[in-house]
């Protein structure tokens, strides 16, 4: 098993606050990929996995439909993706990535996180080089699937890592490699629970309890704010 693997063992992978966190993430997902790939799923890739993370969320079919439409009017604001690096408490490397259609009002928010939790926003590049950014999909098993054949066949597609997790398994690649993955999924008949990208650290830093509750606190701001769609961090 690769880094990949070890790191979603280790991580402690929060769920969202609320339903309605989940929902306005998704949503903003949604808007985006209708802006930049049209309303049709069929069409849209993006799109059309987006609407399966929904499913998956148990986010109402109303909801998606209504993102969908919403993207397609002329009121609606353009969200930016932007994405944020700093450091933490003791240290920690964090990316905080945000879609918005005000960065003046992001930035200033994630600013102010970070500055009233002893850390500080860095730069453009300042900590992006701890982490890799990686693809992910989360595919419902197949029977008579050989997951050993199967990862060296994805081998080509860009996919670096695939894994048995219960009654799933876990496909992880490179991020330019999200396209080609999900196009051999489908088209290989496997139904695709989530998608989305994630950023892996190289190495993780181990912090005592107290340190980690410290951590812990910054990251709960970021996770309350509306912009923010993910947050990845190098704690252990």
């Amino acid at each position: 098993m690769g880094r990949a693997f070890e790191y979603r063992k280790a991580r402690k992978l929060k769920r969202w606050g609320t339903m309605a966190k989940t929902f306005t993430k998704i949503g903003r997902e949604i808007v985006i990929a209708v802006k930049s790939g049209g309303p049709d799923p069929v069409a849209n890739p993006r799109l059309r996995v987006l609407m399966q993370n929904a499913k998956a969320a148990n986010m109402p079919k109303d909801n998606v439909e209504r993102a969908i439409k919403k993207a397609t009017s002329k009121d609606q604001a353009d969200y930016k993706e932007v994405v944020y690096e700093g450091y933490g408490p003791y240290g920690i490397a964090v990316m905080v990535e945000t879609a918005t259609d005000n960065p003046t009002r992001t930035v200033a928010n994630v600013r102010s996180y970070f500055n009233k939790h002893n850390g500080s926003l860095g730069t453009s590049g300042s900590v992006d080089y701890m982490f890799d950014h990686k693809c992910s999909f989360k595919v419902k098993m197949k029977e008579g699937v050989d997951v050993e054949e199967l990862e060296l066949e994805l081998i080509d597609f860009g996919v670096q890592e695939v894994f048995v997790e219960e009654e799933h398994m876990m496909v992880y690649g490179e991020f330019e490699a999200f396209g080609p993955v999900q196009k051999y999924l489908e088209e290989n008949g496997f139904e695709i629970l989530n998608a989305e990208f994630e950023r892996i650290p190289h190495d993780t830093k181990t912090l005592s309890e107290d340190q980690v509750a410290d951590v812990e606190k910054l990251l709960s701001k970021f996770e309350e704010d509306d912009d923010v769609t993910n947050v990845f961090h190098n704690m252990a």
